[in-house]
């Protein structure tokens, strides 16, 4: 079967791009921008909130290994739905949490996704399911990041590590290292 895409944004891209590099089935994960009106916005355009884009990933997946509602899951599991454009200490649009659905079927399963996810946050859910506008891949140095730089950075260590403990406390038949072990 052929790989399949998904788009998300759960604020930071960093933070999520460490979730899912570590997931089965996941091919690559991108970090860029989409869902905002600004022509190949910037990093600073992005994070100023000026051109309406979400920090976002796409990933490209095999459908076969793992499927879009299982990543959603991983998503909803990993990051606050329940917080309206912010995740912690990052506020604006800009660190929205949404999912942008590739097609029709991708829709449907985002809807139920959010009403599976409900029962497990004490907050009403607030991710969007928006359109699948223009892709921006963020910058080479955001690409990534973890992996080449984010074990240094301390806002990094501060909000990655929380999120790759819930990824393996949860999910842990679906991690890479378990899968090649």
């Amino acid at each position: 079967m052929t790989s399949e895409q998904a788009t998300m944004a759960g604020g930071c891209f960093w933070c999520t791009e460490a979730v899912f590099n570590d997931v089965v089935g996941v091919e690559k994960v991108e970090s860029g921008y989409t869902g905002g009106e600004t022509t190949n916005p910037t990093y600073r355009e992005v994070c100023a909130g000026d051109t309406g884009h979400a920090e976002a990933i796409r990933l490209t997946y095999d459908p076969e290994a793992i499927g879009f509602g299982d990543l959603l899951d991983i998503f909803f599991a990993t990051h606050d739905p329940t917080q309206l454009n912010r995740q912690g200490n990052d506020i604006g649009t800009q660190y929205r949490s949404a999912i942008f659905p590739h097609n029709e079927a991708q829709k449907a399963e985002a809807e139920a996704a959010i009403e599976r996810a409900a029962g497990d946050w004490p907050d009403p859910i607030v991710t969007t399911i928006e359109a699948m506008g223009d892709w921006y891949p963020a910058e080479d140095y955001h690409q990534d990041y973890w992996e080449r730089e984010g074990q240094r950075n301390p806002y990094c260590m501060a909000v990655i590590p929380p999120k790759l403990q819930k990824l393996r406390k949860s999910f842990q038949a679906r991690l890479k290292a378990k899968a090649e072990s």
